[in-house]
């Protein structure tokens, strides 16, 4: 009897036990809401997935590094902890995925080390781009007007260019380009920012370094949509000036003023990536006449051989003749082989007038009309 009492109050206090720690888990969950897990759980990530990587902006990773260095500071003078490692069975099924790739080598590299290394490998596979830096900027006082003249630096990405290209131009040339470019691309221009008019304080150092900057980035933001950086509205902006100038300057006589332009003229268009087009065959023309004035046969061979290159498959163009008529006449001076030219300008010749009708490159280099 005295053991079948014994056994029941066993019993009684068992049910009372369990109901007990139900009912204290049952707590614990009220007391831990959903948020409370997820912001325990995000603690823990870092714990949990140090095996991958976490790309973070620079500026990111600098503010964690001042409170890297804020909590060492704070920190001086305690004892290091070393952070428990998690167990087998409480990461079993991580074990699993990542256990075999930390036998790997390199799979102990730190997260920073990795996203080093994704950044030079991202960077070397990443194409060029094109950037625009205003370099100085000067007001101009003439006679009836006063205004600030831009210099702008053409800078491809990575590359250091000796001869950087290099444009001047005032408020009025960027716009009189803006408003040209949204008069022909509405739609590809209503997000294009552009900086106002003002009617006081325009030649303050606060004004001129706000557009400064304003006009890097309306070029950068024009340059990075295909159909306007490749309209000729764009690209005359840049050297359209340059080759009115340099001609003025060739049919005057200035050939050595004139030889600084169409070389400036010739990078621009490199940097804009329009080796091909019209414009730059008149480019070339230009630099290989101004180099034979100034007794440079060399460079004027060379400029001849870039523009027949360039003229390979164009039978049928206005300068094919003259460059072929100076490239014979200029390699016979400076003795390289000119078999090939006087070949395929005879051929031109028997396809075409008569020679003594075609124009020399200096005389088409004068005519051309650059409106």
């Amino acid at each position: 009897m005295a053991a079948r009492i014994l056994h029941r109050l066993r019993h009684a206090l068992s049910g009372e036990g369990s109901r007990e720690q139900r009912a204290h888990g049952a707590g614990e969950a009220e007391d831990c809401p959903e948020s409370s897990e997820l912001e325990d759980d995000t603690e823990g990530l870092s714990t949990r997935l140090s095996g991958t990587l976490s790309f973070t902006s620079q500026e990111e990773e600098e503010e964690e590094e001042e409170e890297e260095e804020e909590e060492e500071g704070s920190g001086a003078g305690q004892e290091l902890v070393e952070p428990p490692q998690p167990t087998v069975a409480a990461t079993g099924a991580e074990d699993a995925e990542w256990g075999p790739a930390a036998q790997r080598p390199g799979a102990g590299l730190l997260t920073r080390q990795l996203q080093e290394l994704w950044r030079r490998s991202r960077g070397s596979l990443a194409p060029q781009r094109l950037l625009f830096e205003v370099t100085s900027a000067s007001v101009v006082s003439e006679r009836s007007s006063k205004y600030v003249l831009y210099t702008i630096y053409l800078i491809r990405s990575g590359q250091f260019d000796k001869a950087p290209a290099a444009i001047a131009r005032r408020y009025s040339d960027f716009e009189r380009l803006n408003r040209r470019l949204r008069c022909r691309f509405g739609c590809d221009m209503s997000d294009v920012a552009f900086p106002r008019k003002r009617l006081r304080r325009n030649f303050t150092a606060e004004t001129i370094a706000k557009r400064s900057r304003a006009f890097e980035q309306f070029l950068s933001h024009l340059h990075s949509i295909a159909e306007i950086r490749r309209s000729p509205e764009f690209l005359e902006f840049f050297f359209l000036q340059d080759l009115r100038a340099a001609q003025r300057l060739t049919c005057t006589g200035m050939y050595r003023e004139a030889l600084a332009t169409w070389a400036n003229a010739y990078r621009l268009q490199d940097r804009l990536g329009v080796c091909g087009s019209g414009r730059f065959l008149l480019t070339l023309a230009g630099l290989a006449v101004c180099h034979q004035e100034l007794d440079q046969l060399g460079e004027a061979h060379g400029c001849c051989e870039q523009a027949l290159q360039l003229l390979e498959a164009q039978d049928s163009h206005p300068l094919l003749g003259p460059f072929l008529q100076a490239h014979i006449h200029l390699a016979w001076k400076v003795g390289k082989d000119k078999r090939r030219s006087e070949a395929r300008l005879q051929d031109l010749r028997e396809a075409g007038p008569p020679l003594q009708q075609q124009p020399t490159l200096k005389e088409c280099l004068i005519k051309e009309p650059l409106d």
